[in-house]
């Protein structure tokens, strides 16, 4: 069976590191190519998925997050995800290619990341499920200013069931209190930009839900709450046993640091 993963990284940097620029007053973030909340989900055991993540943002910020950076107004932002389930607690994941292309820089190959994915195995059969996932970015200089940065998602969730015999469970809840690093600075300098979802399940096919992806900044000094990127979204999903599953949204930023409108389009299926 296709697995169908709902992973959010932060709205305004939810995948790499979303940094302040030195010796400025105001925060900028980078450009997100993946924007979904990890559900503990993965491919099942021997299966190769292929998910393609593509980002669309019709009013966003006009002005670089650094110099050379990709601007995101009228950006399509996307990325190839391979992911290889290696044992029924373990997922091996592959980014590649991250692509955009902007106003500013045209078509760019943004680089690639590696992702390590471990969970409660079936995550799906259980009430309460948990998991952790671990990526090493390499970055092209116009997608962030460090070469190499990495995340680190907790995954804590809550399937609840509408009553006994029920053949789905209706209502998820899911938290990703992700930190990010790029190398410097320590523990402080760790950047916190969490993910959280609630979704009502209509079948075992169907799903609508609410998300949010904030970044509040590094713990040594989190930022203003005018300076945070701060997003909702309304999101439907597909799921598809045999072909393509679908999960479609579109996002509202809520503060200055936040691009206006952004839309995302997640196409899933099992490759054998």
């Amino acid at each position: 069976m296709s697995r169908f993963r709902r992973r959010g990284t932060r709205y305004a940097r939810l995948w790499l590191i979303s940094v302040p620029l030195v010796a400025t007053t105001t925060t900028a973030f980078a450009q997100t190519d993946e924007i979904q909340v990890y559900d503990a989900n993965i491919a099942d055991q021997g299966k190769l998925n292929l998910m393609v993540h593509d980002n669309f943002t019709p009013d966003g910020r006009k002005t670089p997050a650094f110099p050379g950076a990709v601007v995101s107004d009228k950006a399509l932002v996307g990325v190839a995800e391979w992911a290889y389930g290696v044992a029924d607690w373990f997922e091996q994941g592959l980014y590649l290619p991250l692509y955009s292309h902007s106003q500013n820089d045209g078509a760019t190959y943004n680089g690639f990341k590696l992702r390590e994915l471990f969970v409660k195995p079936h995550a799906d059969d259980h009430t309460f499920f948990y998991g952790v996932n671990f990526e090493f970015s390499v970055n092209q200089k116009q997608w962030d200013p460090r070469h190499y940065t990495s995340e680190v998602r907790p995954i804590i969730g809550w399937h609840l069931k509408p009553g006994d015999g029920a053949r789905w469970k209706q209502v998820d809840i899911i938290v990703n209190p992700i930190v990010d690093t790029s190398y410097t600075g320590g523990l402080k300098s760790l950047d916190f930009a969490p993910a959280v979802r609630v979704a009502y399940n209509l079948s075992d096919k169907w799903a609508v839900g609410a998300e949010e992806y904030a970044d509040y900044g590094p713990l040594r000094q989190i930022y203003s709450a005018s300076h945070q990127s701060q997003q909702v979204w309304a999101v439907m999903d597909r799921k598809a046993d045999k072909w393509i599953s679908i999960e479609a949204g579109v996002g509202f930023g809520l503060t200055g640091a936040s691009d206006k409108v952004t839309l995302k389009l997640m196409l899933s299926r099992d490759l054998n």
